[in-house]
């Protein structure tokens, strides 16, 4: 088996920001005259999609969420997302990020991104940050009907590398998955792909019992060892958990 295409989650992974959505989904849940419970951000939200989230917190209130409603919704936090970033001066990219990409591409790795955010806030960040050109796909959560923990999200990362590169020929086992949330772990797996858990978001521990390998840091991820687990097919425990 061979590495061929490493694919980031996004939120958690290359952004820190997670503490910015939760902000913005109270913001946007105050002016429904709703407010977001202590700790339901993490239970519901954490490595879903917006649509996911949002739509699972209003209906736990009793609203109707008509898919025009919600679009109305994402498309304010969107535009909220937006202002945010702009107040900053720089980004909270986590370290290692510009690292790890570099030791992907210097073994020719093909590199997407796979998360529920909003496409719109994913290339804006990719874009500023100056890493847009790397990732030759985005799979964002307005580009499919379910989220994680589903695989569809990964599976379709795959189907969009092999159209813009035939010859690739990429099978989902080829694929190494970077996630930091469980359920972002589980949709990789579900789709059948390796999986590190980086803890940013989640205990080293948790992480270790569903990734197969575990990080505390990007820093700490070695794509070189990795890409020798591929060859031998087989796990690596010093590098996380199998």
């Amino acid at each position: 088996m061979t590495l061929k295409a490493v694919l980031f989650d996004f939120n958690g992974v290359i952004i820190d920001d997670e503490s910015i959505h939760e902000q913005l989904l109270g913001q946007i849940l105050l002016a429904e005259n709703l407010t977001l419970k202590p700790g339901e951000y993490k239970q519901i939200c954490l490595g879903r999609s917006d649509r996911a989230c949002l739509e699972d917190i209003l209906t736990n209130r009793g609203r109707i969420c008509t898919p025009e409603y919600l679009n109305q919704l994402l498309k304010k936090k969107a535009q909220l997302y937006v202002q945010e970033l702009e107040k900053l001066q720089k980004l909270p990219l986590y370290p290692g990020v510009d690292d790890l990409i570099f030791q992907a591409r210097a073994r020719n790795f093909k590199l997407a991104i796979v998360s529920g955010a909003i496409r719109q806030e994913i290339e804006l960040v990719l874009h500023r940050a100056q890493l847009a050109e790397y990732f030759a796909a985005i799979v964002a959560g307005d580009d499919i009907a379910v989220s994680k923990p589903e695989p569809d999200a990964y599976l379709l990362a795959v189907e969009i590398l092999n159209q813009i590169y035939p010859s690739l020929n990429l099978q989902p086992q080829e694929c190494l998955a970077i996630e930091d949330t469980l359920t972002g772990i589980l949709a990789a797996k579900k789709a059948g792909m390796q999986v590190v858990g980086v803890a940013n978001t989640y205990p080293f521990h948790m992480l270790q019992r569903q990734a197969h390998w575990t990080v505390d840091y990007l820093t700490d991820l070695e794509l070189e060892r990795v890409q020798e687990v591929y060859s031998q097919r087989q796990c690596q425990p010093s590098l996380g958990g199998c």
